[in-house]
């Protein structure tokens, strides 16, 4: 039986980290666990920094961004003799199950854990929205409506100087970000790894737009997809826009979460719980057609990203 439970969260922070955070915990509480939470993700886990936890730690970090636990990358859990080292530690205080908050990356960490002989469960939480066995992870919500709030800001000083601005939004290989902030914001253009375009294409549109005296024009742009700032210089060369790019960063991950992410991370929370209350592990959870449902952790590493084609054709159609 399932006794003692520790939640852990790696990779990247997002928003609603802490409710999930919150929930495992009262959740577990709630059928009788003993609770811990690790410190430092899967860094913490090697090195011991793992603390017994009861319902007063979870007080008012719901509405909280970030993650209280932190987080921490350690590309050498990989090695056998590092995941050796945190099995031991998991023995020594008796933890018969690990939950990770986190993307692919923390999965992968679970499941050399689970391979290890460790019950193990993953809840996806991550900005990017890139874990393809959930139609949505914790993060995405707010992450979409910090970058909404950003460029109304920039439509608002684009316009007062008649201005083309880039904007280069996070979501690594993963488009989603971009291409439903794209619709949100009526961007001109939306470039992804998904929907590409090629400059020549922007480059007329934009004079287009130029010789119909636009105020201003919006270009939305994935991360790591392309040099923003030779970018916005050679749009300005080729289409007389006055052109200035932005890079919004990190500033994507911070926030209190949205409403939709903390009711997200609180279903996700306490499937997790409810799983391994029932003896079952080696499971990630995932929104699938509204529901939250279990899915084998190598299965759900193994899956690909579906793209919308509605969506891409819906970028087309709208701009």
């Amino acid at each position: 039986m399932i006794k003692r439970i520790a939640v852990l969260t790696s990779g990247g922070d997002a928003p609603g980290m802490n409710a999930a955070v919150r929930v495992c915990i009262r959740a577990g509480l709630f059928y009788g666990k003993e609770m811990y939470v690790i410190y430092d993700g899967f860094k913490g886990l090697v090195e011991g920094d793992i603390r017994q936890v009861n319902k007063d730690f979870t007080s008012d970090i719901m509405n909280r961004g970030g993650t209280i636990i932190r987080t921490a990358r350690l590309p050498e859990f990989k090695e056998p003799e590092v995941i050796a080292k945190a099995v031991q530690r998991l023995q020594d205080y008796e933890i018969d199950a690990v939950i990770g908050i986190g993307g692919d990356g923390t999965y992968r960490g679970l499941l050399d854990l689970k391979r290890a002989g460790v019950n193990v469960i993953g809840i996806p939480g991550t900005i990017d929205n890139d874990v393809a066995s959930s139609e949505r992870t914790i993060g995405f919500s707010t992450a979409l409506n910090t970058i909404c709030e950003c460029v109304d800001k920039i439509k608002d000083t684009s316009g007062s100087h008649q201005r083309c601005s880039v904007i280069e939004v996070m979501g690594r290989h993963c488009g989603d970000l971009a291409i439903f902030s794209g619709i949100a914001e009526a961007a001109e253009l939306t470039v992804t790894y998904d929907h590409r375009i090629k400059d020549e294409q922007v480059y007329r549109k934009l004079r287009k737009l130029k010789a119909l005296k636009k105020s201003h024009a919006i270009v939305i742009v994935s991360e790591n997809l392309l040099d923003v700032a030779e970018f916005a210089q050679n749009i300005e060369k080729e289409t007389g826009f006055e052109t200035k790019y932005e890079i919004l960063g990190r500033l994507q991950r911070g926030g209190s979460p949205t409403a939709e992410d903390r009711i997200l991370a609180a279903r996700m929370g306490s499937k997790a719980i409810e799983l391994l209350n029932n003896n079952e592990a080696g499971y990630v959870v995932g929104l699938q057609k509204g529901e939250i449902v279990p899915v084998d952790i190598e299965k759900a590493l193994e899956m690909k990203r579906d793209v919308h084609a509605s969506l891409l054709q819906l970028i087309d159609m709208l701009q």
